[in-house]
C-alpha cells in the first residue's frame, strides 16, 4: 500500500462516520432507537455507493501505485469532493425511501421553494459526477505513462476498460445534473431517477468491452498464425 492510498481509505472511513445512523447522541429509550432504524435504508445505500468510489481508486491504486504530483492533487479533490458529497448523498436516499414507502422509512426531505429542489439534485449530480471523474482522470493519468509503468497488453485492456466504465457514471451524473437545471418543476425528480439507468448501462457496456476485447484477442491469434 501507499502512503496516498492508505490516507484516500482513511478519508473514506471518516466519510463512513458522518454517514451513521443516529445523529446527535446514541438512542436512549426504545422511541429514539425506532426513530434512529428508519435511517437504515438510506445509511446502507450510501455506504454502497460510497463503495463503488472507494474499490475505483483501490483499483487504480494497487495496479499503478502512482504518487507523482498529479496523481496527488488529482486523489486530493477527490477526498475534498467525498467530504462535501457525503451530506447531499445521504439526504436525498433518506427522502427517496421516504416517499418509496409511504413514510415508513427514511426521512421528510423539506423543501419551501422550487429552487431549493433543484439545488439539492444538482448538488448530488455534481458530486456523482465530479468523483467519477476525478477517478477517471487518474486512470488516464496512469494511460499516459504506459511506457514508464512498462503495461502489458492485458493491463493495458483493464486500463481502457476503466476509462471507458468510468465514462458511464460521470455521464449520467452530467445528465443529472442538466435536468435538474433545465427541467419543468413537475418532472424534476427525473434527475434523481436518471442513476437508475446505470443498472442496464453498465452490463451493456461491460459486455461492448469483452466483445471488443474477444475480436482484438482473435484478431491477434489469426495474425500469428499467419506468420
Amino acid at each position: 500500500m501507499t502512503r496516498l492510498e492508505t490516507f484516500i481509505d482513511a478519508a473514506f472511513a471518516f466519510a463512513v462516520t458522518m454517514l451513521v445512523i443516529s445523529t446527535g447522541q446514541v438512542p436512549d429509550d426504545i422511541q429514539a432507537l425506532l426513530l434512529a432504524f428508519k435511517n437504515v435504508p438510506a445509511f446502507v445505500a450510501s455506504i454502497a455507493v460510497l463503495s463503488i468510489f472507494w474499490r475505483g481508486h483501490w483499483l487504480w491504486s494497487r495496479r499503478f501505485g502512482l504518487e507523482d504530483g498529479v496523481s496527488i492533487l488529482i486523489s486530493w479533490m477527490m477526498l475534498v469532493t467525498i467530504l462535501i458529497y457525503v451530506y447531499p448523498l445521504k439526504l436525498l436516499f433518506g427522502g427517496m425511501f421516504y416517499y418509496l414507502t409511504a413514510h415508513a422509512v427514511g426521512q421528510s426531505v423539506i423543501a419551501h421553494t422550487e429552487g431549493q429542489v433543484r439545488a439539492l439534485f444538482a448538488i448530488y449530480g455534481l458530486g456523482f459526477s465530479a468523483i467519477a471523474v476525478e477517478i477517471l482522470l487518474l486512470n488516464l493519468r496512469a494511460w499516459r505513462l504506459r511506457g514508464a509503468l512498462r503495461l502489458n497488453d492485458h493491463e493495458k485492456s483493464l486500463t481502457r476498460r476503466e476509462l471507458f466504465g468510468w465514462s458511464t457514471p460521470a455521464a449520467v451524473g452530467l445528465t443529472s445534473l442538466l435536468l435538474a437545471l433545465t427541467l419543468p418543476g413537475e418532472y424534476i425528480q427525473w434527475s434523481g431517477w436518471v442513476y437508475m439507468s446505470m443498472a442496464f448501462l453498465v452490463p451493456l457496456q461491460r459486455r461492448w468491452h469483452a466483445r471488443s476485447r474477444a475480436r482484438r484477442s482473435k484478431a491477434a491469434a489469426s495474425g500469428a498464425s499467419m506468420t
